[in-house]
């Protein structure tokens, strides 16, 4: 076998050359992609961590949010079984009074009418009483014109509400 020519040698040996040059620029270029990917790794799994402990927290945040609006749901349905509990016993009260109040209606209404009777019976017993020894005295012991005239007609006309009594006008 004979040897190849020096002119081949030194094209392989350039070939080879640069062959080795751009497989160490490779390997350097992969060693730095390397360390690029290793660091974006760790500044992922950083993040993904501070992502994780963001999410716990807001997780632990909703989770004392809910305690405190259960908590609130439990106060807001106290009271408002409290208060319908009050209404319940106002109408309760509403109900009993009802009929005292149509009552003291009906005792207002009548006040005006009763106070003129009271009135026509001040002033009766600030005028006394009439001597019975007049013979033509409609209040002596002979029947008068006056009281005979009287009729059934004028009887209705002068018929009055029952009174009530025990009560304070």
């Amino acid at each position: 076998m004979a040897a190849p020519p020096p002119l081949q040698i030194r094209e392989a040996n350039a070939h080879l050359v640069a062959v080795h040059r751009r497989a160490a620029e490779l390997e350097a270029r992969l060693d730095a992609a390397e360390r690029t990917v290793r660091a974006q790794a760790e500044r992922l799994a950083h993040h993904d961590q501070q992502l994780r402990a963001a999410l716990d927290e807001l997780g632990r945040a909703k989770d004392r949010e809910i305690a405190a609006l259960q908590e609130q749901l439990l106060t807001s349905e106290a009271t408002v079984h409290s208060l319908q509990t009050a209404v319940h016993q106002r109408d309760k009260l509403i109900r009993q009074l009802q009929p005292r109040a149509e009552l003291l209606q009906d005792i207002c209404r009548l006040r005006p009418p009763l106070a003129g009777l009271l009135e026509a019976l001040a002033e009766a017993e600030r005028l006394g009483p009439l001597p019975a020894s007049d013979p033509g005295h409609p209040l002596s012991d002979e029947p008068s014109l006056l009281l005979a005239s009287r009729t059934g007609e004028d009887e209705d006309r002068e018929h009055f509400q029952p009174a009530v009594f025990g009560t304070t006008v």
